[in-house]
């Protein structure tokens, strides 16, 4: 990696805490890559060759079985995938594709097991990380089982409204198939969501929403932040 990359890559919060030498070892044959939009990375089932971090852009996770495929999670910046599968030396269990032009830090797994076995604030990141993600997992489990489609919708969209400024306008982050998928939905029951949802002030044009009744929308919601608060 060009020694000018690795300022931005120590920024990164899984490496913020490793030692000089670590992090220099583990930088050795480590490289950062802009990749273009609709590029599949990774293949489930596939040996886990790299520890990926997303520096810029959106990367989709996806699995597919029995002529079935869907979106498991979206990794913004500074995520990480797939972690689990690198630590344990396994395949992974989901594939990923740019969803647009974004630029990757790829680190060999085995350096990564090397780091984590010998560096213990690499080590406690390490944790850290998973600990997070597995957090992640089980809100997205009592989103999917303990909310109807119409509710799961309604509180996503109160997120992206607050992490957008809470205007009452926001812009969808992803295409629709990306979000029914997401939400555990097919895009006809996405359309007939958003249906439902306009006697309380929900208008779609396009990827624009706009929330011009939060009071009604936010008693149909009915936000949980053990579920919808990402810092619990």
């Amino acid at each position: 990696m060009r020694s000018t990359d690795l300022p931005q890559v120590r920024e990164l919060q899984l490496f913020e805490t490793t030692s000089g030498p670590n992090f220099e070892e583990l930088m050795q044959a480590a490289y950062l890559q802009t990749f273009p939009a609709q590029l599949t990375l990774i293949h489930e089932g596939d040996p886990a060759d790299f520890l990926y971090v997303v520096v810029e852009g959106k990367v989709e996770l996806f699995a597919s079985s029995n002529g079935r495929e869907a979106t498991m999670a979206v990794v913004q910046p500074f995520g990480t995938f797939i972690l689990a599968a690198v630590l344990k030396d396994a395949v992974y269990l989901m594939s990923a594709r740019t969803t647009e032009r974004s630029k990757l830090l790829l680190v060999p797994s085995e350096d990564i097991r090397k780091a984590f076995e010998k560096d213990d604030a690499f080590a406690r990141a390490i944790v850290g990380e998973l600990a997070s993600c597995y957090r992640g997992v089980v809100k997205d489990q009592k989103d999917i089982k303990l909310r109807t489609s119409v509710e799961r919708l309604a509180n996503r969209l109160i997120r992206y409204d607050k992490d957008q400024g809470k205007t009452g306008s926001l812009e969808l982050p992803y295409d629709k198939r990306t979000l029914a998928s997401l939400l555990g939905m097919t895009p006809e029951n996405l359309s007939r969501a958003f249906n439902t949802l306009k006697p309380y002030g929900v208008e779609v044009e396009g990827s624009k929403v706009h929330l011009n009744d939060m009071k009604s929308l936010l008693i149909l919601a009915k936000p949980n932040h053990l579920i919808d608060d990402r810092k619990t």
